[in-house]
């Protein structure tokens, strides 16, 4: 039977970065690093004002199971540790580290010894490294596995579907040999028997580049360019046929699901020591005078970056951490870059203006086009009549936020926005009846 292929849309790709190798930066003066740099806890600083830093020394260390260690990318001294605005509106602690240009190697960056499976998840515990594609998931944990039996598959995510972003497409380019040390890791400290890198059909020498390293566990299917096709759920479906259940995890289903880039960086941790501290960014949009990618130390401020990349042409009216689908809108360009940040993109007043909304016509373009077959239309109606029951019904928890919806609507409704808004009134809805719960069990 053939594999049903789940919805989405098709995109203009503006991939004009592809073919440009990454050029490095050089060193900041100043470096800020914010303490949630990936998803779960915030690190905890382990360094004071005041103190010397060198170059890859750890400076705050995960504070929970799901959470990360961070290093200094600068060697240098720390002169604040404060609260600090992120990209996302909150605030969280961030240390300033003032360069002194000389880059001074830390004694601690040390080839680490992994020679059994427990050794290689200590090792990537270490390293600092998470989710590279934009979703900061901790790689330790990730690899955190009590019955190693039940790995059937690693997925390596090159979809990179985002229209702009380029940064994986020259990791599977240039960094082809540490994909393949990558791989012989994942072979044999995990065991797996089958690697499958998925990838669209248009990144043409990334697909030729790939196709290196096949043989008998390493295979390389190549999907249709369709947002977006890298989205977790969306790509273990269309390259494996393997259905995430609501509520499970990838490897219920016998997967572990890395990106790209992120296998490219383990593999280059375990070889020098070095943990994450710097990354390929892909600058580009419309008012960039010159796009490109470059390789960027973590904590840089995004207005170097971009100055780097010979400024603005006009007026940035909206700069984006990430790709026009799923990025955050900045509110500065004082923000650094972070671990997770794989692009980013200035566009001009035309472009960042806001449609004028209209009333939804039911044309139900957002449900046929939702890769998860949501009704986005009907969360909204939930939202606006404050039914958080009738949201759980829906399973708006489901949503990805991948901007589909939003996309097709003919109405110029923000639903993806209405989505988010939704989730978050589940969320508190729920955390409200686990706490009247939790105290009518007390009164017994």
């Amino acid at each position: 039977m053939a594999l049903f292929k789940l919805p989405g849309i098709h995109v203009n790709h503006h991939k004009n970065t592809a073919n440009l190798k990454p050029v490095e930066m050089p060193v900041p003066k100043m470096v800020i690093l914010p303490m949630n740099m990936h998803i779960g806890a915030t690190a905890s600083p382990i360094v004071k004002v005041g103190d010397k830093v060198k170059v890859g020394q750890k400076i705050a260390e995960a504070s929970s199971f799901i959470s990360a260690n961070i290093h200094s990318p600068v060697s240098g001294v720390v002169k604040k540790i404060e609260d600090f605005l992120t990209g996302n509106g909150t605030y969280v602690k961030a240390i300033h580290i003032e360069s002194d240009m000389l880059q001074t190697l830390s004694e601690e960056v040390q080839v680490p010894h992994v020679d059994s499976y427990e050794s290689f998840v200590e090792a990537l515990k270490n390293s600092g490294i998470v989710g590279l594609g934009g979703a900061g998931f901790p790689t330790h944990v990730k690899f955190t596995i009590k019955d190693l039996s039940k790995v059937e598959v690693v997925l390596i995510n090159c979809a990179e579907c985002e229209p702009y972003i380029t940064s994986d497409t020259r990791t599977m380019i240039d960094d082809i040999e540490l994909l393949k040390e990558g791989t012989q890791l994942l072979e044999k400290y995990i065991g797996v028997k089958k690697i499958v890198f998925g990838i669209e059909n248009n990144k043409k020498e990334a697909i030729k580049s790939l196709k290196t390293l096949e043989d008998e566990v390493v295979q390389v299917k190549v999907l249709s360019a369709k947002y977006p096709q890298g989205g977790e759920k969306v790509l273990i479906y269309n390259t494996l046929g393997k259905i995430v259940k609501e509520g499970g995890l990838p490897l219920d289903e016998g997967v572990i699901i890395i990106n790209v880039t992120t296998l490219a960086s383990i593999a280059r941790y375990i070889k020098t020591g070095l943990p994450l501290i710097k990354k390929t960014v892909t600058v580009d949009g419309s008012v960039v005078n010159k796009p490109m990618n470059v390789i960027t130390y973590i904590g840089t401020p995004i207005k170097e970056v971009f100055d780097f990349c010979g400024g603005f042409k006009e007026r940035a009216a909206k700069v984006m951490y990430g790709g026009p689908m799923m990025g955050i809108a900045l509110p500065s360009l004082d923000l650094p870059v972070t671990k997770t940040t794989n692009a980013l993109i200035a566009f001009n007043e035309k472009e960042a203006r806001l449609p004028e909304e209209s009333n939804c016509i039911k044309c139900g373009r957002c449900i046929n086009h939702c890769p998860l077959h949501l009704d986005p239309c009907a969360f909204a109606m939930a939202l606006e009549a404050s039914n958080v029951e009738e949201l759980a019904k829906l399973k708006v928890n489901l949503c990805m936020e991948c901007g589909v919806c939003s996309y097709v609507c003919p109405a110029k409704r923000p639903l993806v926005q209405k989505n988010r808004l939704a989730k978050a009134e589940l969320k508190k809805y729920e955390q409200q009846l686990a706490k009247k719960q939790d105290t009518s069990k007390a009164e017994k």
